[in-house]
């Protein structure tokens, strides 16, 4: 369990960091789309810091840590902070993007997860996968 526990703990990187971009981007966006904008990455972010501590908890219930610091999530994950202020435009790309990335890291998750014999891990996962999926496909459906 040790190898899945380090997956989530690369899963639990890339949410705080994705947590806190939808926080930023929430305070940040301007403009026509503000009010839609503003209302949607708050949700997401909402439903991000259910997504992040059920996966910490989870990597507790299979014996790992999850990550303590911000600093450890910073260093393991992939997505990466963003201190500048794009238009509401490429906001929506950027969470696309990131979303993307962490549905894919998701998937893997289950795999090595069944492949474990663990239906609880990729049990946990499989609602907030299947809703990226959706959420996906919507962002590029306001972006076209």
């Amino acid at each position: 369990m040790a190898d899945l526990s380090n997956q989530l703990n690369g899963l639990l990187a890339n949410a705080i960091i994705f947590y806190h971009k939808l926080h930023n981007y929430h305070w940040a966006v301007e403009g026509r789309d503000f009010f839609d904008l503003h209302a949607k990455f708050e949700e997401y972010y909402d439903q991000w810091a259910e997504i992040l501590d059920d996966v910490a908890e989870r990597i507790l219930q299979i014996g790992g840590r999850p990550l303590p610091t911000l600093a450890e999530a910073l260093k393991l994950a992939t997505i990466k902070e963003d201190p500048s202020k794009p238009d509401a435009r490429e906001m929506v790309q950027i969470v696309l993007d990131d979303m993307l990335t962490q549905h894919k890291q998701m998937r893997d998750c289950i795999v090595a997860a069944e492949e474990a014999a663990d239906r609880s891990t990729a049990n946990l996962l499989d609602g907030p996968a299947d809703a990226i999926e959706k959420q996906a496909w919507m962002l590029k459906a306001w972006l076209a």
